[in-house]
């Protein structure tokens, strides 16, 4: 029986989780393990879970599944269920527990991003978008000791509501439509840090009209393709962009502590991840790496 661990979503063909934790195994010296991407919508989950066996040691939950997964776990951490969503499911006593661990790779991303530009953390919080991750960044600026937030959305309510999070996790948020473009450029210029939940491509529009200012935050989970339009604006403005990729490399850390009990190097994975990044770059360019 192979021990195995893996991400599961869908799609999940370019996750890079697999190579993030495959390099993280290799600095611990953990051999004869694989890490798979399953494929999973969020109507194949139940049988997903139920087939699990003792050959598994974890998984990383990305979507369509985050919110999904948590009915059909026998534990969850306290912090995932103030949030909504886990993305992190591991074995326990023969029990299945849920994680969130978004919520310190947000946070930890951050407090790189400061600590590298010699700039004060941020006091105050635009969020763009009101889902899962979006839920996560609240709780991620709720470390940070911002615990009154901006939000930019297109809609408030509905499963996995960033309002039902704020409200568990004991912060206040001030909502803003995204259709008010005026309104969400202005929550924009005054605030320390601007996080994009989105997907890429849906900022865009809405970076041309920003004013960013040097000093200022971003963090766009977007990592592939790394320069959207919102970096691009904010690096012309001389501000502090805080890495994407940084987010995943700090989540998935704290994924290899919960699956197997050591601590990784996040330099190591992020060495991997990078040399990924660049061979996947040359690959869409039809050229091979130099």
């Amino acid at each position: 029986m192979t021990t195995w661990a893996g991400v599961i979503g869908s799609p999940i063909a370019h996750s890079l989780s697999p190579v993030i934790h495959r390099a993280a195994w290799r600095q611990l010296g953990i051999d004869g393990w694989e890490y798979r991407r399953c494929d999973v919508t969020e109507e194949a989950l139940p049988g997903f879970i139920d087939r699990l066996d003792d050959s598994f040691r974890g998984l990383s939950v990305t979507m369509p599944c985050k919110q999904a997964v948590m009915p059909l776990l026998d534990a969850i951490d306290p912090l995932a269920v103030a949030v909504g969503a886990v993305n992190t499911v591991v074995p326990s006593a023969g029990m299945l527990a849920g994680f969130n661990t978004d919520v310190s790779g947000i946070a930890s991303a951050i407090r790189r991003a400061c600590d590298d530009a010699g700039v004060p953390k941020p006091s105050s919080a635009l969020v763009l978008g009101a889902r899962a991750t979006a839920s996560s960044a609240l709780a991620a600026l709720g470390e940070l000791g911002i615990t009154n937030t901006t939000v930019a959305a297109r809609r408030f309510g509905g499963p996995g509501s960033v309002i039902a999070a704020a409200s568990r996790l004991g912060v206040t948020i001030d909502q803003v439509m995204w259709s008010d473009t005026e309104a969400v450029a202005a929550a924009a210029a005054s605030r320390d840090v601007l996080i994009s939940t989105l997907p890429a491509g849906v900022a865009d529009s809405l970076a041309e009209v920003l004013s960013p200012r040097q000093g200022q935050i971003l963090l766009d989970v977007v990592y592939s393709p790394r320069e959207t339009a919102l970096r691009a604006a904010y690096e012309r403005a001389g501000a502090v962009v805080a890495e994407g990729t940084d987010m995943l490399i700090y989540q998935g850390a704290a994924q290899v502590q919960l699956m197997t009990g050591h601590s990784p190097d996040p330099e190591v994975m992020r060495a991997a991840l990078e040399d990924e990044l660049t061979r996947r770059a040359y690959a869409d360019r039809g050229e091979g790496r130099p």
